[in-house]
């Protein structure tokens, strides 16, 4: 099974790609959008800002969107979740929106929010497969989807809760690091790709 990291300019390559080859998936890191979205299952990797990313992203657009709306498993991961929303605060550009919201500036003293945090309500297989309840976190934004049903995981930087998980249908969002939250956060990759296989 092949997997791709989408190489936007931006995220943990290295240690995703080491994350997804543990998980039993040849990991191909590309910045090609359409050798991207011919593989079995799409990464897109966090770190970075929103508008740099987006305007990466922009030429294949809306051949990614089709992509993932025709089903294309995808896992984003912190700026990569936020990618799958409409828009951000974070600065100008189009997200892919898939996941119909917005991303807002954390509402909190201490930004960006790092370090180890608790997952709180986790409701999705691939946290109960992989144990997983905390996580690393880097992130300045919090996603605001329209449909609260479709976060699967909450978590709470001082006075702000905001989601630290996200699911439609074979599409994940994960805020926090889960190839840099220890051996947890890499089963939840594994658990994730094996949904894909299966």
């Amino acid at each position: 099974m092949k997997a791709a990291i989408l190489n936007y300019g931006c995220g943990n390559l290295h240690s995703l790609a080491k994350a997804v080859r543990s998980g039993g998936a040849d990991a191909v890191v590309t910045p090609d959008v359409i050798e991207a979205i011919a593989c079995d299952a799409l990464f897109l990797p966090g770190v970075g800002a929103f508008g740099t990313a987006t305007a990466s992203l922009l030429p294949n657009l809306g051949e990614l969107r089709t992509a993932l709306r025709a089903g294309l498993p995808c896992m984003g991961i912190c700026l990569g979740m936020q990618l799958l929303f409409e828009r951000s605060e974070e600065g100008q550009g189009e997200g892919l929106g898939v996941i119909p919201g917005n991303v807002r500036r954390l509402s909190a003293q201490c930004v960006p929010h790092m370090g180890w945090n608790s997952i709180e309500d986790a409701n999705d297989p691939v946290f109960d497969l992989s144990g997983l309840t905390t996580a690393y976190f880097a992130n300045s934004y919090a996603c605001e989807p329209k449909d609260a049903s479709v976060i699967t995981a909450w978590t709470t930087h001082e006075s702000d809760r905001f989601p630290a998980a996200v699911r439609v249908g074979n599409i994940v969002g994960a805020q926090f690091h889960p190839e840099k939250s220890s051996s947890a956060g890499v089963a939840m990759i594994a658990a994730f790709l094996e949904e894909v296989r299966s």
